[in-house]
């Protein structure tokens, strides 16, 4: 959902609304926010004597957001959206790849419903495979939408409506819902039955839906609520970006899966049905993709992989070889070494070390204060990863693979 205030009147949405239709006819005063530079109290005082007040503003936040949205979407610097909309919507790569899964369940001519659409990433990468009909309470993020559609060249194909995904009915439908996780001052909440839609809510969408998903927060508490529905972790570029409850004709009930974008490659199955070996350190390790992590798969993918676990305890793998697998990130193992910083301070002293980049999963540790207290006066560099291994704390010094290796 998007961050509509539905304590709004209905004076305060069109004052808003007024607001945004007239920064959109003035270009000229965007231009000038983005061209200028300098401290941005005396910026927006030189402004205010040629445009209204609350139209500095309002263009002084748009062109901010906008930079920080082009890392996020091939037309960020263009898009008209709100700090909050930005930072709640789903970056265009995993909107795109959502969207190729949800053309499974439509067949031609068919439409979809993306429901607390917000500033409309989902809906214009769901537009490229189906008609959309974009629904949001706030009408203010609905006519922003709107604008966004045309920039992508894509609201020819979606139909904007103002709807709460609280009452609607989705019977037969295939839905796309991006529940608001945040509350009217902004405060992001990982329980379901604390967001809104809540769990309630979208348990009974579940199960109403012909086919659908739903878009959550990887930290959110949505593990074991949705017992007939898939769960999918999507990571990009090494971080976990969301979960997916899929649901209906598109789901495989019960399967957990991990999706490492941008390669696109997929692991699923039962969390407790994978049964791994264990070993002592080797001559690699492996972090495993923070996807894979959060779908409880580790144990499916050393076994995938034919790799060992260090620990019950710890998601560490090792191997006497290196594995190719966007799953995993390998180092190469130089020694290990107890947990004793004395021992560890020689140990650097001796081989040269002057940066090391400091890994633990479950092992409790300060990392600056120990950073702090290292002799880092040399040339090498060093990854230290705090592991447990076979019940035991070990620091598993390592170095990052060669180009040439990998």
């Amino acid at each position: 959902m998007s961050e509509s205030d539905t304590l709004n009147t209905p004076e305060d949405t069109e004052q808003q609304l007024d607001l945004w239709r007239t920064l959109r006819d003035t270009p000229e005063l965007l231009e000038r926010v983005a061209a200028e530079e300098g401290d941005p109290l005396r910026r927006q005082a030189a402004l205010r004597k040629e445009y209204p007040g609350e139209l500095v503003r309002l263009a002084l936040e748009l062109v901010t957001v906008r930079q920080k949205a082009a890392g996020k979407f091939e037309h960020g610097g263009q898009l008209w959206l709100t700090r909050q909309s930005f930072e709640q919507a789903t970056s265009e790569p995993v909107a795109r790849y959502k969207a190729q899964r949800f053309a499974k369940a439509v067949s031609a001519g068919e439409g979809l419903y993306d429901y607390c659409s917000g500033l409309g990433s989902d809906a214009i990468a769901l537009a490229e495979i189906a008609p959309v009909v974009a629904c949001d309470l706030d009408p203010v993020m609905l006519e922003l939408a709107r604008w966004n559609a045309e920039i992508y060249g894509v609201a020819d194909r979606i139909e904007f409506r103002q709807a709460d995904a609280e009452t609607v009915d989705v019977t037969g439908q295939v839905i796309h819902l991006d529940p608001d996780q945040r509350d009217a001052a902004g405060r992001r909440h990982l329980r379901l039955e604390q967001i809104r839609p809540d769990l309630a809510r979208m348990q009974d969408m579940v199960s109403t839906c012909r086919a659908g998903g739903i878009k959550l927060s990887p930290a959110s508490n949505f593990g074991g609520k949705f017992p007939e529905a898939e769960v999918e972790l999507v990571s990009w570029g090494g971080e976990c970006k969301l979960a997916t409850i899929w649901c209906g004709e598109l789901a495989e009930p019960g399967l957990w899966r991990a999706t490492a974008l941008p390669s696109g490659e997929s692991i699923g199955g039962d969390p407790l049905a994978a049964w791994p070996e264990y070993g002592d350190v080797s001559d690699y390790l492996f972090d495993p993709d923070p996807a894979v992590v959060r779908a409880g798969l580790v144990n499916a993918l050393s076994e995938q992989l034919q790799i060992q676990r260090l620990d019950d305890a710890d998601e560490y793998l090792t191997a006497d070889r290196l594995v190719d697998s966007p799953f995993v990130k390998p180092l190469r193992v130089i020694d290990t070494l107890g947990r004793n910083e004395t021992q560890l301070r020689k140990y650097l002293r001796k081989n040269n070390v002057g940066t090391v980049e400091i890994k633990c999963r479950h092992v409790p540790l300060d990392v600056e204060k120990l950073r702090r207290s290292l002799p880092l006066k040399g040339e090498r560099s060093l990854v230290l990863v705090y592991a447990r291994v076979a019940g035991k704390t070990r620091i598993v010094v390592c170095e990052r693979p060669t180009e040439a290796e990998l």
